[in-house]
């Protein structure tokens, strides 16, 4: 891996990402690292692009992109340069997207978590359900030429593991590639049914006690929010349950498909819910319906899992990797086996039976597991922490 420069601090940088970004399940990522490592005694420090230009509130669209860009790409580093001189034990970049930073590193040892490879595929030729413009092309193989650099690429599932692989370049004297899968970033847990209620309560339209199934995600295309609107208008006639989304608002586009469908009266939607909230809903729903295209891991699942929560996802991608024997499984198109699956977990028992699965496999997924891993990986690279 080439000669590697003695620390002066036993450390790991922690390099987080811009808040401007809102990707928020890469920023708990970030905050899971972090106290993890230092639950462990591991000494660990953040650092993460300040928005600076990228507060100029006359900043839309193509304006804002660039000066976010500057932000990033421009100020960013000269930071990472002064923390450089202190060098520290390992560098983890928490988000492949940030690969970019690995040059500013050269002698040390790196470790980037891929999370997936969706948007470099894409770029790539690939057909992900992740369009992006031409600057967006280049910059993703630019975030490739980072992850080339890497010393080791902890990948979040074996199969985002098979895509690096295939695209960064096998496990070498250079570059180790490693899976460490997710694990919780909240204590998600099966509640009494009153107590889950009870925090539904502040929730209007769920306050009369009615079923719902329940999706969380955003309107990335690859995240199929139009097939679950469709699956959903599949089971009206059968099941008086509302639709609840969590994130994202729905988009026009989306709205139009639900008024189309004659169910826009029947959908809930809460945006950034807090952990408390989250864990309810995931507590109270019929299932989980999660018919995205493109995943890395499909954080949602194990959540939902932990709770209690039955899950019909697809059967692509990592997700049976991640719902296990527990999940309920169809091709993304098969939209009306998504809606059988969803009307048989109407019935209690057998809700009750996949809930008891759901419980036994999000047992395998851990925070303290998953920073158990990293420690490891860390000191696979020499790292004297």
């Amino acid at each position: 891996m080439g000669q590697m420069l003695v620390p002066i601090l036993p450390m790991v940088l922690l390099i987080g990402n811009y808040s401007l970004d809102r990707q928020h399940s890469m920023q708990r990522f970030g905050m899971m690292m972090l106290a993890g490592l230092t639950n462990a005694g591991v000494k660990a420090e953040w650092i993460a692009p300040e928005p600076i230009l990228g507060r100029f509130r006359g900043g839309r669209g193509f304006v804002a992109k660039w000066l976010a860009y500057v932000d990033k790409y421009f100020l960013f580093p000269t930071r990472l340069r002064a923390k450089r001189k202190n060098r520290p034990s390992v560098v983890h970049i928490c988000d492949h997207s940030n690969a970019v930073y690995t040059g500013q590193f050269k002698g040390f040892p790196i470790v980037v978590t891929c999370h997936d490879l969706i948007a470099v595929r894409d770029a790539l030729g690939e057909q992900t359900d992740c369009p992006m413009s031409f600057t967006g092309k280049l910059l993703q193989r630019w975030i490739l030429r980072g992850l080339r650099r890497a010393s080791a690429i902890a990948c979040v599932s074996n199969a985002t593991r098979a895509d690096v692989v295939r695209i960064v370049g096998p496990n070498s004297d250079r570059r180790q590639i490693e899976v460490v899968s997710l694990g919780l970033n909240y204590p998600y847990k099966l509640l009494e049914r009153f107590e889950a209620q009870g925090r539904l309560e502040k929730i209007p339209e769920l306050k009369t006690g009615l079923e719902f199934v329940l999706n969380v995600s955003s309107n990335f295309p690859r995240k199929n929010r139009p097939g679950v609107l469709r699956i959903f208008a599949r089971c009206k006639n059968q099941w008086n349950g509302r639709l609840v989304f969590v994130g994202e608002p729905l988009n026009s586009e989306l709205r139009s498909l639900a008024s189309a469908l004659g169910i826009a009266d029947r959908i809930v939607e809460i945006e950034n819910a807090e952990s408390e909230i989250l864990e309810a809903l995931y507590n109270c729903a019929v299932a989980l319906l999660y018919p995205s295209t493109f995943e890395g891991f499909g954080w949602p699942i194990i959540e939902a899992q932990a709770c209690g929560c039955p899950v019909i996802c697809t059967n692509s991608g990592p997700m049976p990797e991640s719902a296990g024997e527990a999940g309920l499984f169809h091709n993304a198109d098969d939209e009306q086996g998504f809606a059988d699956d969803l009307l048989r977990l109407t019935d209690p028992s057998e809700r009750s039976l996949w809930s008891e699965k759901s419980l036994r496999n999000a047992a395998r997924f851990s925070a303290g597991k998953m920073i158990g891993q990293y420690i490891d990986v860390y000191r696979r690279l020499g790292a004297q922490i």
